[in-house]
């Protein structure tokens, strides 16, 4: 009797399994595919407010989606977009390594390069953040689910860009601006952050411009 019941909880635990995998296969978001000018018009207009941003309110970098490997989110992003992997040392130090800063096409160092959020912390809190719980804002400053969401630039272009919107600086590089305003909209949309008037009309500009046939993939975050 008790090895048939053990049995039969083995056959039901094995039932269970596909069951199990297909509902944690329901929780991830699907990715959303859309032309940019679709994808713009899905972002809603809200006026903006800085009332009461400060950085620390976005706590960064924490340790990363691998809790065990010793590096920072700032480190785990420098090692998934090194296009020569740097060396790993004691400490997550990383020496040696070349990247590719796509807002102004220059081939830099580890030292050179700043980690920019796409859409600026400020700008995400004028533009729906300052309603988050600090977990949320939290998540948003450390994400590593969307590959556009965090990128490794040049620490001149970052620091040019500053807070700005798309309506007020874009990547110097010509041959970036539509994969920029691509991921920006994507960002956007990924955390259902808003847009002002300036902001939207200059995406419009693009979307039914120059970059008309650029393609906006994003997953709402969780």
């Amino acid at each position: 009797m008790i090895k048939n019941f053990v049995r039969g909880f083995g056959a039901l635990s094995l039932a269970l399994i596909p069951l199990f995998a297909a509902s944690a296969a329901q929780a991830a978001p699907a990715a959303e595919v859309t032309t940019l000018a679709d994808a713009v018009g899905l972002v809603r207009v809200v006026e903006e407010d800085r009332t009461g941003y400060t950085r620390t309110k976005f706590k960064h970098w924490n340790a990363g989606d691998d809790m065990g490997d010793g590096c920072n989110t700032r480190a785990e992003v420098l090692l998934a977009e090194a296009v020569v992997a740097p060396t790993v040392e004691s400490g997550c130090k990383l020496t040696g390594g070349t990247w590719v800063s796509y807002y102004d096409g220059q081939e830099v160092t580890a030292g050179s390069l700043d980690i920019d959020h796409m859409v600026p912390l400020a700008e995400a809190w004028d533009s729906g953040a300052s309603a988050w719980s600090a977990a949320r804002r939290e998540a948003y400053a450390n994400d590593q689910g969307a590959d556009v969401s965090l990128v490794a630039v040049t620490a001149r272009s970052n620091r040019q860009k500053s807070d700005q919107d798309p309506a007020d600086w874009m990547p110097p590089s010509p041959e970036a601006q539509c994969r920029y305003v691509g991921e920006w909209v994507a960002t956007k949309l990924r955390w259902q952050l808003t847009a002002d008037d300036r902001e939207l009309e200059a995406l419009k500009v693009y979307a039914e411009g120059p970059c008309e046939d650029t393609i906006v993939r994003y997953a709402p975050a969780a």
